[in-house]
């Protein structure tokens, strides 16, 4: 995990992976920083997407704990203050605990577009929180703002997840490995995750990471 962890080149392999970052490229200068091209959740080109810069700093590297830091000051649309953590502890010699965090600030500009989203086709989707019951019994789950930042903290996590679950493969194996795990993953939670059926999501980020490597 440690070692997987602890490059800038390994988390554009990782955020590749989420369905909104269609191109990642990292720099080892100082500061490193992250600059990823975000953008819609189908293939676009990339002149289309935005651009996130974010700092990247491991703030702490141990034997038995690993904190990553990035942040971003300002984002598209006004959205600021992006902040993902990520920490890891070994409780196994062959088990990890891995925590995420992910956040991040919007402003006037941001709420008006995320607001038809969230009236029209983002109006079912939720996060994981549960609020209430409904009458049956079943679950009500957090929706608007909130549930769709639920979401990508967890489509970020699962990202995390898949990129190590081929870490120990081949290194001509590990593309492919990591985005049908990735997409395995978050059909599990098909509620609040399915957005495109697998050929579709492959097909993308086929072409998509191919980007990233010609650029």
């Amino acid at each position: 995990v440690q070692q997987a962890l602890v490059s800038p080149e390994h988390w554009c392999d990782i955020l590749i992976l989420h369905l909104n970052v269609k191109r990642c490229k990292a720099s080892s200068g100082t500061p490193k920083t992250i600059a990823l091209n975000v953008g819609r959740k189908f293939d676009q080109p990339i002149e289309d997407a935005y651009q996130l810069n974010f700092n990247y700093r491991v703030a702490t590297s141990t034997a038995d704990y690993l904190q990553v830091l990035l942040s971003a000051d300002e984002g598209p649309l006004s959205t600021k203050n992006y902040r993902i953590q990520v920490e890891a502890v070994p409780i196994e010699a062959k088990r990890t605990v891995i925590h995420m965090s992910y956040a991040y600030g919007y402003g006037f500009a941001a709420k008006m577009a995320t607001q038809p989203y969230l009236s029209t086709l983002g109006s079912a989707k939720v996060g994981f929180t549960v609020v209430d019951k409904k009458p049956d019994g079943k679950p009500v789950y957090q929706a608007g703002v909130l549930g769709l930042l639920e979401r990508n903290t967890m489509r970020y996590y699962l990202a995390i997840d898949a990129y190590l679950s081929a870490y120990g493969l081949p290194a001509a194996e590990q593309p492919e490995k990591r985005i049908r795990e990735w997409y395995a993953s978050t059909e599990r939670y098909a509620q609040q995750l399915h957005e495109m059926d697998q050929g579709e999501y492959l097909e993308m980020k086929r072409k998509e990471m191919r980007r990233q490597q010609e650029s």
